[in-house]
């Protein structure tokens, strides 16, 4: 089988693209969907999120939520705001932080289907692990739509001539184009029905690129890649082509990407005062009083900490990590052993209840203002892992640590969907 294939997508009209197509599931409590949505029928929120049209209270994971998520979307297919391509296509998807800059920087990614089995092979690589609470909540959604409606984020080694075929088709005028009211990212969606063109991109991948790399998504991934696996198992005639045996993807090229920091905050120094806590942390760290205004680590192995009002730059003495080693190296690892665990007796990320994430897009003023307010005692603001660092981790079979990556933008769904059959 190819790495990768083109699909039949269900699709917008343009006019209704914008108001249709939302933020990931997972971006949005209930109640925020709930406001987002407010007076806009088409968000495909009513779909992902399918408890908002609902009353308020009702458990998201309920019976109830599913059967209205099926409902839902077999309204907007009868509704025609979701109409299917006649034959099988790839996608182009571009988004820009800063979409209204001349000079804006926008990465492209390719919307095509992955095959489940590299999943399960290690074709397709992770590097985070998934909890089977919300594989099992995906899974549902998939079964009952019967269908791939958001899509997952893979990034891949970048190849030349792939580049030059996507430079090529996004010279010409995208068939959407819109700035979300919600956070001004922009986005843009082309569509490539050139077979010639969209074979030679299947070679390419099948002889030229080694591995996908999940970036966002590894529930969904697992999610897609094991109701497949099922389908498989319930169909006496399986043949390995069945439409199930895909998934929907925007793959983009490892270079383009904008990975961004994952901040922590903790909410008690473990019966320490503050000089002493500072004391503890000074055994791994040559630490210094930047004062009030707020500092943002410069390069791997600096931090930022703040605390009772001042903000300090925490760089990591040598002989405390290991950059040979491709956990080690991570400044999460570093963090977690010398800090999290060894001052503050934080021994598990996933359960502890007195650590909390917060991902960088929020900026460190946020870190500063749940601080402030008493929330929490101590925030901690990381620089960013690198694509070549979850590339290493991803190759050699490795697992971060929890909430290490933060990729911006969030890919919006609802401009292509992909049913399994």
């Amino acid at each position: 089988m190819s790495i990768i294939k083109p699909f039949k997508g269900f699709r917008p009209p343009v006019d209704i693209v914008e108001k249709l197509a939302s933020r990931p599931y997972d971006v949005l409590n209930s109640e925020e969907a709930r406001v987002e949505c407010e007076g806009n029928p088409y968000s495909l929120l009513h779909v992902t999120k399918a408890e908002i049209d609902l009353p308020k209270g009702t458990d998201e994971h309920s019976p109830e939520v599913y059967l209205q998520v099926v409902k839902n979307y077999n309204m907007f297919k009868d509704l025609g705001w979701l109409v299917k391509d006649e034959e099988e296509k790839l996608y182009i998807y571009a988004q820009s932080m800063n979409p209204k800059d001349a000079n804006a920087k926008w990465q492209y990614g390719i919307v095509a289907c992955a095959y489940s089995e590299d999943y399960v092979n290690k074709v397709i690589k992770k590097h985070e692990l998934t909890r089977k609470d919300k594989e099992e909540d995906r899974m549902k959604h998939v079964r009952i739509t019967n269908a791939n409606v958001e899509p997952v984020f893979f990034a891949y080694p970048a190849v030349k001539r792939i580049d030059e075929i996507v430079a090529s088709v996004t010279a010409k005028k995208p068939i959407y184009d819109f700035v979300a009211k919600e956070d001004g990212f922009g986005h843009r969606f082309w569509v490539i029905d050139d077979k010639a063109m969209i074979a030679e991109l299947v070679e390419l991948f099948d002889k030229q690129v080694p591995a996908m790399y999940i970036a966002d998504g590894h529930h969904r991934s697992a999610a897609a890649a094991l109701v497949g696996q099922e389908k498989k198992e319930q169909n006496p005639h399986h043949t390995g082509k069945e439409e199930y045996n895909y998934f929907m993807t925007v793959i983009f090229p490892d270079n383009q990407l904008n990975i961004i920091d994952y901040n922590r905050v903790v909410k008690d120094l473990n019966g320490l005062t503050k000089e002493q806590f500072i004391a503890a942390v000074s055994e791994s760290y040559d630490v210094q009083d930047m004062g009030t205004d707020i500092y943002k680590p410069a390069k791997l192995h600096e931090f930022s900490m703040y605390l009772d009002g001042h903000w300090y730059k925490m760089t990591a003495k040598a002989g405390t990590f290991d950059d040979n080693d491709p956990i080690g190296v991570l400044d999460v690892t570093i963090l977690s052993n010398l800090v999290l665990d060894k001052v503050l007796g934080i021994k598990d990320l996933r359960t502890d209840k007195r650590i909390d994430f917060v991902g960088g897009i929020r900026g460190l003023g946020e870190l500063k203002r749940r601080v402030d307010n008493g929330e929490m005692k101590v925030a901690f603001a990381l620089y960013p892992v690198s694509m070549k660092q979850i590339i290493d981790i991803a190759d050699t079979g490795n697992i971060m640590p929890p909430k290490t990556t933060w990729f911006e933008p969030k890919l919006r769904s609802g401009l292509v969907i992909h049913e399994l059959c």
